[in-house]
């Protein structure tokens, strides 16, 4: 939001006005350009041609259309017309984190394929003019961000060419019956309204600690405790992360790439996982340096359902 498109649209700023199609005429164009810019950076950060890109997955709860943004970022980069194509809308905050996943099914399925995921969210949808009996709106105004993000995944990288920094090792989705409400987005004439439960902190903090344990299966050998991790959470809140970092045992400086990341750009809902991986990025090139290598690490993010989704990680 910002004061131009408020002087362009004043009807966004009165309460109750039925304002669905100008928030869509903004976020639609919006998002896709944020992940135009996301899209070049990353392929030119990989090296290799735009046409060697064989899959595109598209994240996003912040559009709504048909054709989808997956159709229109495809035609913007120049990508071949049989590019197969994955759209995942309204996951809300754990998308990035199921992107991976599907990314990764894909590019094990499909040898010397190369996945582009790339995920993109504004707020628009969602804004809500102030309102004295709503005080926790301006929570909402301030923890919440715009952004995009974006990744290549693939198999068997092509040594001199390729210079991948994290392995997908393991994935695991799950959702917490009973807790559907608990997280609520309902879709109206006035945009998005969400209700979040007070409740949400605990709980995750309740149902953490075995998620984590299912996910280490494949490296449990190797695995003491947790603090031999490293970990790249979505950082939902303060909340979440203090909980978890008191239930888990976790050292203060475990889930500084996550607190750094919800400082620097808020909580951008599925593109915010990989701002914490680039800060993890750093930070293991940093160790490595040192001699303090960590192999394994978690990457998490919780959202709607209560959903679950986690990936255990191997750096490379």
């Amino acid at each position: 939001m910002s004061k131009e498109i408020l002087d362009k649209y004043p009807e966004l700023a009165t309460e109750g006005t039925a304002t669905i199609k100008q928030r869509l005429e903004i976020a639609n164009p919006a998002v896709v350009e944020m992940a135009l810019e996301a899209s070049l950076a990353c392929i030119k950060e990989w090296g290799r041609p735009v046409e060697d890109i064989t899959h595109i997955v598209y994240v996003s709860s912040s559009e709504i259309r048909l054709p989808g943004g997956d159709l229109y970022l495809s035609s913007k980069l120049g990508l071949r017309n049989d590019v197969g194509r994955v759209m995942l809308y309204f996951l809300g905050c754990y998308g990035g984190v199921t992107g991976l996943r599907v990314a990764k099914d894909i590019a094990e399925n499909n040898p010397g394929s190369r996945v582009l995921l790339t995920t993109s969210e504004t707020t628009i949808l969602g804004f809500r003019p102030p309102n004295k009996a709503r005080p926790y709106d301006l929570v909402g105004a301030a923890l919440f961000g715009d952004g995009a993000a974006a990744v290549i995944i693939g198999s068997n990288p092509i040594a001199g060419q390729e210079s991948p920094f994290m392995e997908l090792n393991y994935a695991v989705q799950q959702f917490l019956p009973g807790t559907h409400n608990v997280i609520d987005g309902r879709l109206s004439e006035e945009g998005i309204n969400f209700k979040l439960g007070r409740d949400l902190p605990q709980k995750i903090d309740e149902n953490i600690e075995e998620f984590c344990k299912k996910l280490t299966v494949p490296a449990k050998a190797e695995l003491k405790n947790f603090n031999e991790l490293f970990w790249a959470v979505h950082p939902g809140g303060p909340a979440i992360l203090n909980k978890m970092e008191s239930t888990l045992k976790l050292s203060s400086d475990k889930l500084e790439c996550s607190r750094r990341a919800l400082m620097d750009y808020g909580n951008v809902s599925s593109n915010t996982i990989f701002y914490v991986m680039e800060n993890m990025r750093e930070e293991l090139k940093l160790k490595k340096k040192e001699g303090r290598d960590e192999e394994w690490g978690l990457a998490l993010a919780f959202g709607p359902g209560i959903t679950f989704e986690g990936i255990l990680l191997r750096s490379l």
